[in-house]
């Protein structure tokens, strides 16, 4: 079973390589595509739109087909879009090439969670959850500058030949030695509409939307807040980013243990300790070596939340596994967004060392968002 999880997050780390990695080549496509960094973005930013909009329907169209066929073919639509991409002679292919393999993103994550959930124990789902989560984390951890070295040094057609390879790896490792999962059981698209009416269902929508947004008002602006704030260079910034991100990997695994044993107090827990991990940083931001123990200590904490608000909206409606999951992606990308215009709006207002306060106001909202989702889930709502 452990192995059938870890191919699902091979799987996981090859499509959100293909997402993240293109962000550390934008300025090289944007120079050879005559473009402006900024219609570059495109090719990130659509990607994310198209997950976030289409999302639900896409899952719901492919609820009825075998898990394992549908994940191969995603991946199969991964490798040809990194292939055609590598190909790509102007930036309108380039972008179509981006844009198709987008559709089928939440499909895959969505069935894969539901997939790792449902193939242990009740009480073991959140630790199955979290490894196949495991594969995101080190895709957001090594994508971006692996990526970018291979642009480096062979060209950045190199780098979307090495997503195709990547995604070409995961499939095979799908093919081999994941077991076939049909559907025994169809669920209408009615059945799983239903699931829209459990108020508890959206009061954890909400709640994972502040949490990720708290996550990402501050997050997103890490490297400027360690390079203005600490008087970092670039080099060190680069290493910052690398160990929050590996220890996000420890802290992903940790979350998912004490996830088995106790959701509600798990969640209370981590958004005391990501509020308090800001308010160091507020007060230690300008010390470097303070700073550094705690990027340790907030990449620990920080990576933890996209897996427990994932656990927190799912068991809210266990009934429709994949259909729940790829709001919840939408949730998520919607919440990314939202963190980040808000951490941009405080600092373009009041500076950049006060952004950390913009994540713990989302943070301190967000308690009795989780205070209402408990008391909805002991009246059955």
């Amino acid at each position: 079973m452990k192995r059938t999880l870890y191919v699902l997050a091979i799987g996981v780390f090859g499509i959100a390589t293909t997402e993240l990695g293109v962000i550390g080549i934008l300025p090289q496509l944007a120079a050879a595509f005559h473009v402006s960094i900024d219609k570059a973005g495109w090719l990130l930013s659509s990607f994310a739109i198209v997950i976030a909009v289409c999302g639900p329907f896409m899952t719901l169209l492919f609820s009825w087909l075998d898990k394992r066929k549908t994940m191969l073919f995603v991946l199969a639509l991964f490798t040809i879009s990194n292939i055609v991409s590598a190909m790509a002679v102007s930036f309108n292919v380039l972008l179509l090439a981006r844009i198709l393999p987008a559709f089928m993103h939440p499909v895959f994550w969505s069935v894969a969670l539901a997939t790792a959930a449902g193939s242990v124990p009740q009480t073991e789902s959140p630790k199955a959850v979290g490894i196949v989560f495991g594969g995101f984390t080190i895709a957001s951890v090594l994508g971006i500058p692996v990526v970018s070295f291979i642009a480096a040094l062979y060209g950045w057609q190199a780098s979307f030949v090495m997503c195709a390879a990547v995604n070409t790896l995961s499939l095979l490792g799908l093919l081999l030695w994941l077991p076939a999962f049909p559907v025994t059981e169809k669920t209408t698209y009615g059945k799983q509409l239903l699931i829209l009416k459990k108020p508890v269902l959206w009061i954890n929508f909400v709640l994972a939307c502040l949490i990720v947004a708290a996550m990402y008002a501050s997050y997103g602006y890490l490297a400027a807040y360690l390079r203005d704030i600490t008087k970092m260079n670039g080099k060190e910034v680069s290493l910052m980013l690398m160990i929050f991100g590996f220890t996000g990997i420890a802290g992903n695994w940790l979350a998912g243990k004490m996830l088995s044993r106790n959701i509600a107090a798990t969640t209370i827990i981590f958004i005391a300790l990501l509020s308090l991990s800001h308010i160091v940083v507020f007060y230690a931001g300008a010390y470097y070596i303070p700073m550094v123990i705690v990027i340790f200590l907030w990449g620990f904490i920080h990576t933890g939340g996209f897996l427990i608000s994932n656990i927190n909206v799912t068991t809210a409606a266990s009934e429709a596994p994949e259909f729940v999951n790829s709001i919840f992606t939408t949730c998520g990308n919607l919440a990314v967004t939202i963190g980040s215009v808000v951490g941009g709006a405080v600092i373009a207002h009041v500076g950049l060392r006060q952004v950390v306060w913009s994540s713990v106001v989302l943070l301190v909202l967000s308690t009795p968002v989780w205070a209402l989702a408990q008391y909805r889930s002991r009246v059955k709502s």
